[in-house]
């Protein structure tokens, strides 16, 4: 029995240890709780207070609040077009409204609507019914009536075009 002893105990000098020393357990440990506290920390929120976030929701609302309302809005008779077709069967009826910059360009407006409205009839009385049939071509249109019309304002300028009728036929 002595001899078997022996032979164990040589045995187990001889053999490499198995498993991890018990340094390295305890650092992975500590790394995956500090880990998994980071993560609960972040998720909950509190590593957004401390880095600033309530100073940045701040910010995003002074930005709201400064985006400015629509403008005044100066809505234009209806405008009926021939288009441009070989047998010019094709028609536009369109009701415009402009949306200004501010109250004190009506007056400029007003005083300048036949300009206003014969580059807008001219502007119409171009298109050809694939010009317009597609929204990209509405909105191609509206941002080309802006552009014009804005060549003949002083005192301001239309911020929008809206077409609250819109009918081919």
């Amino acid at each position: 029995m002595a001899e078997e002893e022996k032979k164990a105990t040589e045995a187990q000098e001889e053999s490499p240890k198995k498993g991890l020393p018990m340094k390295l357990i305890v650092i992975i440990v500590a790394v995956l709780l500090l880990g998994g506290g980071g993560g609960a920390a972040w998720k909950m929120g509190m590593l957004d207070k401390l880095l600033g976030k309530e100073k940045k929701e701040a910010v995003a609302e002074k930005k709201k609040e400064e985006k400015p309302d629509i403008g005044p809005i100066y809505p234009m008779n209806i405008f009926i077009v021939n288009l441009m077709e070989p047998m010019g069967k094709r028609y536009l009826k369109v009701k415009v409204e402009l949306e200004l910059d501010s109250e004190k360009l009506i007056p400029e407006v007003e005083k300048r609507l036949p300009q206003l409205r014969d580059a807008i009839l001219t502007m119409l009385s171009s298109k050809t019914y694939e010009d317009i049939s597609d929204l990209s071509g509405k909105y191609q249109l509206r941002a080309e009536i802006i552009a014009m019309l804005n060549r003949f304002l002083k005192t301001g300028k239309i911020n929008n075009v809206y077409f609250t009728e819109f009918v081919v036929q």
